[in-house]
């Protein structure tokens, strides 16, 4: 028997406002995904909650014999000031402030997020792919 058939992992289902046991859909595999950061300014406290809460139920699962697959994306485009789609691009905006061109703006602050997170002790997903590496399927969907 798996530890994971040992210790079954209960989790708040918030569509039905219960907990309920978690079957992943082919076992022991389970796919994790994490929104990451959008990457044009410093990284903090707040940021910091959601990506230490998925590094213990990663580190969770996997202890427990699941293998995880855990993917966290970089947002580095299109991410605007305002939540209705309007507004200035905040990568854009930085990079008039720091007289940078935005894609240096995305790598100083990708580099800055995976430092805080060595900093923290969070570990690396098992994939980190960018919001601008897969602009052909995002517009598909």
């Amino acid at each position: 028997m798996n530890l994971y058939e040992q210790y079954p992992v209960s989790i708040t289902n918030t569509l039905r406002g219960k907990k309920e046991q978690f079957v992943p859909i082919n076992p022991p595999f389970v796919g994790l995904y994490s929104c990451g950061p959008t990457v044009y300014n410093e990284v903090h406290l707040g940021n910091l909650r959601t990506f230490t809460a998925f590094d213990v139920v990663f580190r969770y699962l996997s202890h427990i014999g699941y293998k995880v697959r855990y993917v966290r994306n970089i947002t580095d485009a299109g991410h605007l000031t305002n939540d209705a789609g309007e507004g200035v691009d905040r990568i854009e905006e930085r990079a008039k402030l720091e007289r940078l061109e935005p894609m240096e703006v995305v790598q100083k602050y990708t580099y800055g997020f995976h430092e805080v997170c060595r900093v923290f002790n969070i570990l690396p997903p098992s994939v980190e792919p960018t919001a601008t590496g897969h602009i052909v399927e995002q517009i598909e969907w």
